[in-house]
């Protein structure tokens, strides 16, 4: 015999939910792939990379990664080739029991820039699972009395596959018996069970037995049988009857320890102890169930014992039956349906991934920091959960898909201005009242070179005593760079210029690392009184940056230089009398002169007579001023200057032959000659005469006054001329003083 357990209304749900399955695959922005479970290592998935546009060459270079919680081994991608492909066994009903749909997402993450994607694989179910029956033998005590059409419930089996594949059909091995009653719905209001089809002589047939066996629909199919062990009782002809076949309860998670469930109540028309009712869970209810609920075998009242999870199960199935206590006992029994109601009693789980740390300070809003996802538990709105960041940063969250969020750049950054921040999310779901959960998020800024070193001042003014040793430290100069490491480090060079005809660098010294300013050789206050230079601070970025800082380097004067006298800047020809300069004048030089003129001649003992020569200096292109007398008496200078050399031949050949003579002659009048006095008065010339022969020494005293302006050395001022002298007689006291006298075999000396 053939029983199906499902009907033509199960497979119209079954179509309308994959219909809609499809419409919203279709407008998901996910990229799904399906894989059939079980697959051997290697099987071909789908081609990955191409799929997400990215090219094969950049997969390694941009650090392409799958990431899977609790499933990282399942799936892997040849980097090769893009292809995604099976890496270890896939076991659907380990992934997702009994689920419908059976999935494993999967994160794929690039770098530079950071993207990540969202790829769905559909885990396909295949007929691996053949159908089980809690127990390999199921024993029944079955009164001879019991009426016709009397039902005995069954438990089915179970199918760990899904759909087609868990659909199943029974079977009972012939017999005249039993039928076997299959419901048609799943509504589990009439479990499998027996149905009495001819009565029972336990004298004719004490026991029987019955094989039932289930085989679902998948290809190949399988089957799952178990052996029912049935004894036929006798006497008690009434069984136990609860209420109801079915109670649905529903029960509060984490409800405490002795919390009244339900309580049941079972009849029996028998009296006595055929008619004492005993309640007990069914010899087939798993341990589980037994650890979470207890029943009063008296009372008929379910208790929870044990911790009652939503997120563990939400609904328990509980068999119960209530048997009397006749020597053949007779049982009634019921399911007891209990729907466990979730309660907010799991706070949101956050879990950060794909640091991209640290982020640069130039970086643009919008970049992508870290992927954020969130979890909840529970159910409704207890699971809904809402994430938050800390208030007034340049950061916020993005939502990119369900539960996952980005944390990107809102604004812009200055390291300068904060250097990390640190960040808390929270998340916080729907639940009354609410529960929350933190994680911290730290983010450095990394440093940009975007700012040059500065100094505390543009210009600095240093004072240097003059004959400093060489490389001593006059100053050291600091800039400050507020950018970090590499982009901080300053070094310090001079900016090299001409002083004078050197080199600054022949001056001074700039260190690199510290700034000090050295004074490579000894400063002169007198050569040089100021030296303005500056000095470049330049950091180690890229591109470097750098400002100037000005130095004022004042050499102050000491007194290391004894008075000294200059040389004078005239002279007087030996033998002619002509006054020339030795040099250029110049401003230095005082603007009157006074020079002293002594000529001395040859004789025993010798004579002399001085003049004094007033200069004054003028500048260039200006004309001295002199009266038209001194003038006039220019011209006739000039005019007895073209006789000078004639009557100094004459006079030097008349000397040479008579210069025995005269000095014969000399003694003799100085030794008979009365002395004169009062000759000659003050400022008055003075003639003195010794023979007759014409022999004579003269001297007076002038003063000339000559204005010169600046010219050459050798430039001739003025020449003493030789001129005839009057006689004793003749000698006229006012005489002009301007005028040029002739002296014979003289010599001339300059005095200052």
């Amino acid at each position: 015999m053939v029983y199906s357990s499902r009907g033509d209304r199960g497979h119209r749900h079954l179509l309308l939910f994959f219909i809609i399955l499809k419409a919203w695959e279709s407008t998901s922005g996910q990229i799904h792939y399906s894989v059939p479970e079980e697959a051997k290592h290697g099987t071909f998935v789908g081609r990955i990379a191409q799929d997400l546009g990215l090219e094969l060459a950049e997969l390694v270079p941009r650090l392409f990664r799958v990431a899977s919680k609790g499933h990282r081994d399942l799936l892997e991608v040849n980097l090769q080739n893009g292809i995604l492909f099976v890496n270890s066994r896939i076991d659907r009903e380990a992934l997702c029991g009994r689920s419908l749909e059976c999935s494993i997402h999967l994160e794929v993450i690039v770098d530079r820039p950071l993207q990540v994607f969202h790829v769905e694989v559909e885990v396909k179910d295949i007929n691996d699972n053949p159908p089980e029956f809690p127990q390999t033998q199921k024993n029944l005590f079955i009164a001879e009395s019991r009426m016709l059409d009397s039902r005995f419930p069954l438990e089915g089996a179970s199918d760990a596959d899904i759909e087609e594949n868990a659909l199943l059909t029974y079977r009972l091995s012939p017999n005249e018996f039993f039928s076997l009653d299959v419901p048609t719905n799943d509504e589990q209001v009439k479990p499998l069970g027996l149905v009495l089809r001819k009565p029972l002589d336990r004298e004719q047939s004490p026991e029987l037995h019955l094989l039932l066996m289930a085989t679902d629909r998948g290809k190949p199919e399988l089957t799952g049988t178990v052996q029912l062990f049935i004894k036929v009782l006798d006497a008690n002809d009434n069984a136990p009857a609860f209420d109801r076949t079915l109670y649905a309860v529903k029960l509060p998670e984490n409800v405490p320890n002795g919390t009244l469930v339900i309580k049941l109540n079972a009849s029996d028309l028998d009296e006595g102890l055929n008619g004492d009712i005993i309640y007990s869970f069914s010899s087939d209810v798993s341990p589980d169930i037994k650890s979470k609920f207890y029943i009063d075998a008296v009372s008929g009242e379910i208790i929870a014992i044990g911790h009652i999870d939503f997120e563990e199960s939400k609904t328990y199935k509980l068999r119960v039956e209530a048997i009397d206590k006749g020597s053949l006992p007779l049982a009634g029994h019921c399911t007891v349906h209990v729907q466990v109601l979730d309660a907010n009693d799991n706070a949101p789980e956050l879990t950060v991934t794909s640091l991209s740390l640290p982020i640069s300070e130039n970086a643009q809003p919008g970049t992508v920091i870290t992927l954020i996802n969130v979890s909840d538990r529970d159910s409704g709105a207890n699971g809904e959960v809402i994430c938050s960041l800390t208030p007034h940063v340049p950061f916020k969250l993005v939502s990119t898909f369900k539960n996952y969020y980005s944390l990107v750049l809102e604004s812009a950054l200055d390291r300068e201005s904060v250097a990390n921040y640190e960040l808390v999310v929270t998340a916080r779901d729907g639940g009354s009242p609410s529960l929350s959960a933190t994680a911290s998020v730290s983010v450095e800024v990394a440093d940009v070179n975007d700012n040059a070193p500065a100094f505390a001042q543009p210009e600095y003014t240093v004072f240097v005593k003059e004959n400093n040793p060489p490389g001593c430290h006059i100053f050291t100069v600091s800039a400050r760079d507020a950018d970090a490491q590499e982009n901080a480090l300053v070094s310090y060079s001079l900016v090299e210029r001409r002083v004078g005809e050197r080199a600054l660098s022949s001056y001074v010294s700039v260190h690199a690392e510290s700034g000090k300013v050295y004074a490579l050789q000894p400063l002169d206050h007198e050569e040089l009184e100021l030296l303005q230079f500056q000095v470049s601070a330049r950091d180690a970025g890229v591109p470097p940056l750098g400002s100037n800082v000005t130095l004022q380097v004042f050499v102050l004067d000491e007194n290391d230089n004894a008075p000294a006298l200059l040389p004078r800047p005239f002279r007087v020809a030996l033998y002619t009398g002509e006054i020339s300069t030795t040099r250029t004048l110049d401003e230095a030089d005082s603007a009157r002169q006074r020079l002293l003129v002594l000529v001395k001649d040859h004789g025993e003992p010798a004579l002399t007579a001085t003049a004094t020569v007033l200069l004054s200096l003028v500048e260039s292109g200006q004309a001295p001023k002199a009266s038209s007398r001194v003038l006039a008496g220019a011209a006739g200078a000039e005019a007895a200057l073209v006789d000078v050399n004639v009557y100094l031949i004459v006079a030097i050949c008349a000397v040479s032959s008579l210069l025995v003579l005269t000095l014969l002659l000399y003694t003799a009048l100085r030794c008979s000659a009365p002395p004169t006095e009062g000759a000659c008065g003050p400022g008055k010339p003075t003639l003195v005469c010794s023979s007759a022969v014409g022999s004579w020494s003269y001297s007076q005293q002038r003063r000339q006054r000559v204005c010169s302006g600046e010219g050459p050395p050798k430039t001739d001022l003025m020449a003493f001329s030789p001129s005839l002298p009057p006689c004793p007689g003749s000698l006229n006291t006012t005489e002009d003083p301007q005028n040029y006298y002739v002296f014979y075999n003289y010599k001339f000396f300059l005095y200052y």
